[in-house]
């Protein structure tokens, strides 16, 4: 190989991004410059990245809250892999660290470049899709139970309690203690009872189920799959503050129930690690695909079915440090 195709090697990556919105086929993966990180940041070598709903929407045109859309867009809010570069004002974090982190965008490529702030450490026994998949559906779950405010005692009812969000929801809300009924599909009825839920079938007749599951009542409702469950959430006796959704802005202000977006922080990815780590929670990865399969990931997770998560397998190589001095300025 030519000095100049080491160089040309060594300064870019592969990313799947998008040169303007649209289907699952404007996905390319194309080559362009690996980034460097800035002096609060990490740049980390991608093992496994988590797909998303939200990026999915984004492809096809959302621009999320506070974001800006610069084409050709990378896609992938969340990422597991190894510390490879750390900026000049980083005190806690060296090459070679297996971490899981979040970046609204950005992730489905080889490197990442992320705020420190953004990335923790992985546990040793926790796998690398895991740590790939867990934050984004991990740390909507955890937000909506605390907004939410789901207690020891009380019954939720989780809509979609198979999906990404809603089965980590189920889980979390069964640890707290909490009575859990999770509408699902009736060829996911067994997954949702193992996760500690009492399944009730999605359809017509959907609320009388639902009832007959929770004979004290219902305390509180989290939507994770739309498909107008809030019609249904509304009639369950709840409190209206206490019924949240994630995915159904337009019936959510129409009434009057509550918006949920996830408030992500290092401090609860950590927690929720561990967790993973300790067997608490599990993340059910579905599909496993490598990163020239981002369409098909993305077709996927647009049907609305399925269990768990889907992650793309970025890189399975140790990238080894990037500087000779172990990566520290």
């Amino acid at each position: 190989m030519s000095e100049g195709a080491e160089r040309t090697e060594d300064t870019t990556m592969r990313a799947a991004l998008i040169d303007a919105f649209g289907p699952a086929e404007a996905l390319e993966i194309r080559r362009i410059p690996r980034p460097l990180p800035g002096p609060d940041e990490v740049t980390v070598r991608v093992r496994t990245a988590g797909v998303q709903l939200t990026d999915a929407a984004i492809r096809a045109g959302w621009t999320p809250p506070g974001a800006r859309i610069d084409f050709p867009q990378t896609l992938g809010n969340e990422f597991a892999g190894i510390v490879v570069d750390v900026g000049s004002e980083v005190g806690d974090l060296r090459v070679g660290d297996e971490v899981a982190g979040f970046r609204v965008l950005g992730c489905y490529a080889d490197f990442v470049a992320v705020p420190a702030a953004q990335v923790v450490r992985k546990p040793a026994t926790v796998p690398w899709e895991t740590a790939g998949a867990l934050s984004a559906s991990g740390q909507t779950a955890h937000t909506a139970l605390e907004l939410l405010d789901v207690r020891e005692g009380e019954t939720l009812v989780v809509h979609g309690a198979a999906g990404g969000v809603g089965s980590m929801a189920v889980q979390l809300a069964v640890a707290r203690g909490a009575h859990v009924v999770g509408t699902a599909s009736a060829v996911n009825h067994e997954y949702v009872r193992s996760l500690g839920a009492e399944p009730v079938e999605y359809g017509e007749g959907q609320l009388r189920r639902i009832l007959d599951a929770a004979p004290r009542g219902v305390d509180a409702v989290l939507d994770t799959a739309g498909h107008d469950n809030l019609l249904t959430a509304v009639h369950l006796g709840a409190d209206r503050d206490r019924i949240g959704t994630i995915v159904d802005v337009g019936l959510q202000s129409l009434l009057g129930c509550r918006w949920i977006r996830s408030d992500r922080s290092a401090a609860r990815l950590a927690e929720l690690l561990d967790l993973c780590a300790a067997g608490s929670l599990n993340v059910h990865v579905r599909a496993a695909l490598p990163l020239e399969e981002v369409a098909r990931a993305h077709r996927d997770v647009e049907t609305g079915h399925g269990r768990g998560k889907i992650v793309l397998v970025v890189s399975e190589d140790d990238p080894g440090p990037s500087r000779a001095d172990g990566g520290r300025p």
